[in-house]
């Protein structure tokens, strides 16, 4: 597919029917209109919307021109190495091999770890590259997490940290592995953290905008706009009013049982074998047992994980004078 429209000037026609074609393209391959990544330059590619948001957002402040394959939006991932996929390994067993024996797990039961499951074995093994051929201080991970660390710092636009990448690649050996593009770094970082999501949501938190009213630009509760009201009480089309972050629980249980010592810790109450009538960890509580009679085929599996509330003490409605 063309995509010189992408470096072509916003106001002209190339550019209008680029980014038309794009947005077809996308919906052709992803079968959606909604949830859709914006390659925006300011987005790239982390944050969801649907369509309408994403024409504007492309069509007045610009793609990210870095972003050359489209493969958050349909194209094919670009074939890796075998070397690239290879989980970290000891005397032929996998990082994962703990976990398998003690509960009698296989490969399929290791699910889905995120869109590409071997993305966050691939960044560690970032951590054991080199920054340039023959350095031994810098590895590609640790000079990329320091580098973003001084933009965090200084407040550094994204378009200077890009500028100081490309210097940076410059001036290190050939051969070195330093990203060059902001979009690049954020692609190779976002696979250390975990998936959020930002959601639109009504100023008086009527509604999220999501599902049936993605698309909606007042609350059909309250009737408020979705848009930010500025100084000159104009709305700014596209700049949301209220943002809500949602940070999906399952990906970070998944995580968690990818460290051998926080695996054997979250299964720890199905292996132990001491059991003297004594409270000595949550499985000996009333609420633990309740749990396993209640749903026996939840208690019968130990990677299943309960989730409890508690709290030092709070004032409910804040109306008591009790501390």
């Amino acid at each position: 597919m063309d995509k010189s429209w992408m470096h072509s000037d916003r106001r002209s026609k190339a550019y209008e029917f680029g980014v038309e074609a794009f947005l077809n393209f996308v919906v052709e391959n992803l079968l959606t209109t909604t949830h859709i990544r914006c390659p925006f330059v300011k987005c790239v590619n982390l944050k969801l919307f649907g369509v309408g948001i994403i024409r504007d957002h492309v069509y007045f402040n610009g793609i990210d021109q870095s972003y050359k394959n489209w493969t958050f939006h349909g194209e094919p991932w670009e074939a890796t190495t075998n070397a690239s996929r290879n989980v970290e390994e000891d005397d032929g067993h996998s990082r994962y091999s703990f976990v398998s024996e003690e509960i009698d797990m296989d490969d399929n039961d290791f699910g889905d770890f995120g869109s590409d499951p071997y993305e966050f074995a691939n960044v560690i093994g970032d951590g054991d590259q080199p920054v340039y051929p023959g350095c031994r201080k810098y590895t590609k991970l640790s000079a990329l997490v320091k580098l973003y660390n001084l933009k965090a710092k200084h407040g550094m636009s994204d378009v200077c940290f890009t500028e100081i990448l490309i210097l940076q690649g410059d001036l290190l050996p050939e051969g070195n592995t330093i990203p060059t593009s902001m979009y690049e770094a954020k692609k190779t970082l976002c696979a250390l953290g975990l998936s959020y999501e930002k959601m639109h949501a009504c100023p008086n938190d009527c509604i999220l905008y999501r599902k049936e009213y993605e698309d909606s630009t007042n609350c059909p509760t309250c009737g408020i706009s979705r848009w930010k009201e500025g100084k000159d009480s104009i709305l700014k089309e596209g700049v949301p009013a209220k943002v809500v972050w949602y940070f999906p629980p399952i990906p970070r249980f998944k995580r968690m049982f990818q460290s051998h010592e926080t695996a054997k810790s979250l299964t720890w109450h199905a292996a132990r074998k001491s059991i003297d009538g004594q409270m000595s960890h949550p499985a000996d509580s009333p609420s633990w047992k309740l749990l396993d009679d209640k749903w026996p085929e939840f208690g019968n599996e130990p990677r299943n994980l309960r989730l409890a509330l508690s709290s030092d003490g709070f004032n409910p409605h804040n109306s008591l004078s009790s501390r």
